[in-house]
């Protein structure tokens, strides 16, 4: 869901731009809990991954598109502070040697992706980790589909708040709602799916590489009488 430049007004953008240096600044800060020497590589591949999904885009809106988004995977694999790093590094590229997000128009697209959309899948997905407990793989599949679904529709929704904020297109706030809403319900589903078979591929794989999993608190143990 890139924005382009002028989409939101100059306040707008100024606003989110200093919240975006300011959540990517804790990340960064955070981040020194979650990477290692099993993170860090996995970091890499989760952003590169990240960056070939979402250069897969189509209009939605004029100065606006929609792709898969990345941040649930991301968050669940190498934490949310590691995700929300990653996916801005990817929009940082993109614009800049792309062209694909404007400039001016980073700091909402980061808060959306990488703040909000990382921060409610991590959310979401911690929330629902009792299910991989009683129900497996399948258990840790609907949790990672949930997750990204969720992550999908908050990101649309604070696109939806920016452009009620300082929207500077023509098209009503009602339509926008209505075209993002919409398409990212489906772009949700479709993301749930990747990232479910994704991070069951991976658990099933290398279970001490999903950062969800190693960080679950170990179930409590019964003290002999």
């Amino acid at each position: 869901m890139h924005m382009s430049d002028g989409l939101v007004d100059s306040p707008t953008s100024l606003l989110f731009g200093v919240v975006a240096v300011a959540g990517i600044a804790v990340a960064a800060w955070k981040a020194r809990t979650e990477l290692d020497e099993r993170t860090a590589p996995m970091a890499g591949l989760v952003a590169a991954f990240i960056f070939a999904v979402q250069m897969v885009n189509f209009p939605i809106l004029p100065g606006a598109s929609g792709h898969l988004l990345g941040g649930a995977l991301a968050a669940i694999l190498v934490g949310p502070y590691t995700g929300a790093l990653c996916v801005a590094i990817v929009l940082v590229v993109q614009a800049l040697l792309f062209a694909d997000g404007g400039i001016t128009a980073l700091g909402t697209n980061i808060t959306n992706m990488a703040l909000i959309g990382v921060g409610v899948g991590y959310a979401v997905a911690v929330a629902l980790r009792p299910l991989r407990r009683r129900f497996g793989d399948a258990g840790l599949a609907a949790l990672a589909f949930v997750a990204a679904l969720a992550n999908t529709l908050a990101a649309a929704s604070g696109f939806l708040l920016e452009y009620a904020l300082g929207g500077a297109g023509e098209t009503s706030l009602d339509t926008v709602a209505w075209y993002m809403l919409g398409t990212h319900t489906l772009i949700g589903v479709g993301e749930g799916l990747i990232t479910a078979l994704t991070v069951v591929a991976v658990a099933r794989a290398r279970p001490d590489l999903v950062y969800l999993l190693r960080t679950a608190p170990r179930p409590a143990t019964e003290v002999p009488a």
